[in-house]
């Protein structure tokens, strides 16, 4: 696990671009669609906050989870190239338990994706948008971010399963990334979508995971209760874990690689 986790953060250091690249896609976000949209949601007080608002603080977790699960759909992509022709096609072979190797790779995604997380914030802080942080709610705030972490890295795993070539990971990618953020309340509260009318987007938003770990991360940021969100986060952790744990069985998802047309087995 240490060998695996050191791998990655080795691999991320050398790579600048991955880094800025993480960053610019939401601070785009933070300084200029909130810059637009500033005062759109001024008017009304719903909770965790307690007085107004500017736009730019409300989306701010949001974005922070923009990072987290960005960073576990590009671990998926990283674990279909690994598969395929790197490191992890040898551990798989390994006399290994798989379920500790996907742990190793989930654990050091999730470490990644919060030292992405914590210098999206420092940069906003130093662009105007500074959030709660430190206080009596830090340890409130960090459980809620490692399983929202922990929980996207998950979810990128079980994917990894099921895309089979490089090639077709853009595609699946639009069809789990940009619905998850945008049918979330990442950019806007459900009573917004409800109050809209979009009836079926508010339905989805409600039962969306990412939903739940943007909540869980916005209400820890006030020290106040989340309601059930962490039991949902939680529990489509373990779910998605399980599942991919169920699908690199040998005689199951990794092991029907090595039977297509071309496989090595």
């Amino acid at each position: 696990m240490a060998a695996i986790i050191q791998r990655e953060l080795l691999k991320f250091s050398r790579q600048y671009g991955r880094l800025v690249s993480a960053l610019v896609r939401p601070l785009l976000w933070l300084a200029v669609f909130a810059a637009g949209f500033r005062n759109v949601f001024g008017v009304a007080i719903a909770p965790p906050y307690d007085t107004y608002i500017p736009y730019d603080v409300y989306i701010a977790p949001g974005l922070v989870g923009m990072v987290l699960l960005f960073n576990g759909m590009q671990s998926s992509l990283a674990m279909v190239y690994d598969r395929e022709m790197g490191l992890m096609r040898l551990l798989l072979t390994a006399p290994l338990p798989r379920p500790w190797i996907l742990l190793s790779k989930l654990l050091a995604t999730a470490v990644l994706s919060l030292a992405q997380a914590a210098a999206f914030v420092a940069v906003a802080a130093l662009l105007g948008t500074a959030l709660p942080v430190f206080g009596p709610q830090t340890p409130q705030l960090l459980l809620a971010a490692v399983c929202s972490a922990l929980m996207l890295g998950a979810l990128g795993l079980l994917l990894s399963v099921h895309i089979r070539q490089l090639e077709n990971f853009a595609g699946t990618m639009n069809f789990v990334i940009f619905p998850m953020y945008f049918m979330s309340t990442a950019l806007y509260p459900l009573w917004k979508l409800q109050e809209s009318g979009a009836e079926w987007v508010w339905q989805i938003a409600r039962f969306n995971p990412f939903t739940h770990a943007v909540e869980w991360m916005r209400f820890a940021l006030y020290g106040q209760d989340p309601g059930w969100s962490p039991w949902v986060v939680v529990g489509t952790l373990v779910l998605c874990f399980l599942l991919a744990s169920w699908g690199y069985d040998p005689q199951r998802g990794f092991g029907a690689l090595s039977k297509r047309p071309g496989g090595g087995g």
